[in-house]
């Protein structure tokens, strides 16, 4: 059922695209003619419209895909390509709590926010007035800006933004679960993002040039991160008619590098106490002798002592544990 203010995607069965708010009172104009939108509400999902010429439109509920494909843009957006990696990647989900530096149009914002559901929260931050009010604009076109607190902020100056309240999950981004970075320098912020992130937090970056990704992986030796990715996704598109497959002439290549990381939380240098191990008791025991006993653990040493290779007498050959044996 159709409600005034539901996002609604049009189709032609030439692949003319329209994607609009459902107002019964509203009117589009297109190349094919103009369509009366009071249609929609008739037709619902999967229907079928038509112009005053005659011309047929699918009424379509769009995807996240569409979502992003129809943000407005002054800026290089992130492709759907890569999107959808960094969702899996950081393992974005209803519920989560994410931080984004770099809004920019709003791509990405678009997909975060539609994912992480009415349960989870987006903490946007941008430094540059027009694409602060670009994103603002696109995400309540996508009717998602209820999810996302924005701020107008450089986060060289950390992520406490003026207007945040302490402690409050709807404006304060400390302990997030995952963040991601689209900044040009994204190296000069590594100790701001260490301290907004929860111990253990996946947090991601994007970059168009590998001179930045060897900058990057430099400041990321020195910081509390581990687990470090690097790689680049490319899409490769085929004609589809089966009596002639083959890709297309064009496709687009390099959009950006992504690298991810997971924030170190405690070290793996220390010092890490040993359970107490207990000794597991038998189906058969008496009461009287029911109780486990308590065995003190092992200390660990400082060095583990070389295996002994040597061949046992009278036994075959030796096997070595090493997987690259033949």
């Amino acid at each position: 059922m159709l409600t005034p203010g539901d996002l609604i995607l049009l189709v032609s069965p030439k692949g003319k695209q329209y994607l609009r708010k459902y107002d019964p009172q509203a009117k589009l104009h297109t190349q094919d003619g103009v369509i009366d939108l009071a249609q929609v509400a008739q037709a619902g999902y999967g229907g079928v419209i038509a112009s005053h010429m005659g011309s047929l439109y699918r009424v379509l509920r769009p995807s996240t895909y569409q979502l992003i494909k129809g943000v407005k843009r002054s800026t290089q957006i992130m492709y759907p390509k890569e999107i959808g990696y960094v969702i899996l990647k950081l393992g974005i989900g209803p519920g989560t709590r994410v931080v984004e530096a770099g809004s920019g149009s709003g791509g990405l914002t678009t997909a975060l926010a539609y994912h992480v559901g009415d349960t989870g929260r987006v903490y946007t931050f941008e430094r540059r007035q027009e694409f602060y009010e670009l994103s603002g604009k696109n995400l309540e076109a996508a009717g998602l800006v209820h999810r996302v607190a924005r701020y107008h902020h450089d986060i060289l100056q950390g992520f406490a933004p003026q207007g945040m309240v302490p402690g409050d999950p709807a404006s304060d981004p400390s302990g997030a679960d995952a963040l991601f970075l689209d900044v040009r320098t994204p190296w000069d912020h590594l100790e701001q993002t260490a301290a907004v992130v929860c111990p253990g937090a996946p947090v991601g970056f994007l970059l168009p040039t590998t001179n930045q990704i060897s900058d990057l992986l430099r400041g990321l030796e020195t910081a509390p991160f581990e687990d470090v990715e690097v790689l680049e996704i490319l899409v490769r598109r085929y004609k589809p008619v089966a009596d002639r497959l083959r890709p297309e002439d064009r496709m687009v290549a390099h959009t950006g590098f992504l690298v991810f990381a997971r924030h170190a939380g405690t070290p793996f240098t220390g010092s890490i106490p040993v359970l107490e191990r207990v000794r597991p008791v038998p189906e058969h025991a008496d009461d009287a002798t029911a109780a486990p006993e308590a065995v003190e653990a092992s200390p660990v040493p400082d060095t583990v002592p070389a295996a002994d290779t040597s061949e046992p007498a009278g036994s075959g050959p030796f096997v070595s544990d090493n997987k690259d044996v033949s």
